[in-house]
């Protein structure tokens, strides 16, 4: 059960609700999506290799990302970067972005990012094409982008936290 989100409170990642998606990461969720916080968004997704965390975007403000386990790829502006554990990504509004889980097992990558502006850019991009996170139309229009990833809803999931090694 998360808290109240008016009132401070502590979790432990451990017992924070989790989310699984077929196609894309596993995201574990400090705030209910009935009443998300209004400035900052906090999440650690968890990839399989070859799994991305989401479409190939980017956002008007900015985000960052701390790898915690695992291995990754992040795709910055088109360009395949590997990551590891303890990685920082810094990503200024504006930059075109997506993780894909690499390695021989899972990743955890925890995610900051601005709420003040929800918009987004999902532009075609052949690199995030490989992994089937990119668009095969460009869209600010999220319901487009993930109009096929939606006919199978996330769904609650088992806590996978702490990963294995961690």
């Amino acid at each position: 059960m998360v808290p109240n989100m008016d009132k401070p409170f502590v979790m432990n990642v451990g017992d924070a609700p989790a989310m699984e998606h077929p196609r894309r990461a596993t995201i574990i969720d400090f705030e209910p999506d009935s009443s998300p916080w209004p400035d900052t968004g906090v999440n650690i997704q968890i990839m399989q290799p070859g799994q991305p965390n989401c479409r190939y975007h980017s956002e008007p403000v900015q985000e960052d990302f701390l790898v915690l386990h695992g291995e990754c790829i992040v795709i910055l502006e088109g360009e395949e970067t590997p990551l590891r554990q303890w990685d920082f990504v810094h990503c200024a509004a504006g930059v075109e972005h997506v993780f894909v889980g690499a390695g021989d097992g899972p990743c955890a990558v925890l995610m900051i990012g601005s709420r003040r502006l929800d918009e987004a850019h999902y532009p075609v991009n052949e690199v995030a094409a490989k992994y089937g996170a990119s668009v095969s139309v460009q869209t600010d229009e999220p319901d487009e982008a993930y109009a096929d990833w939606r006919q199978e809803p996330r769904q609650p999931a088992q806590n996978p936290w702490p990963l294995a090694g961690s």
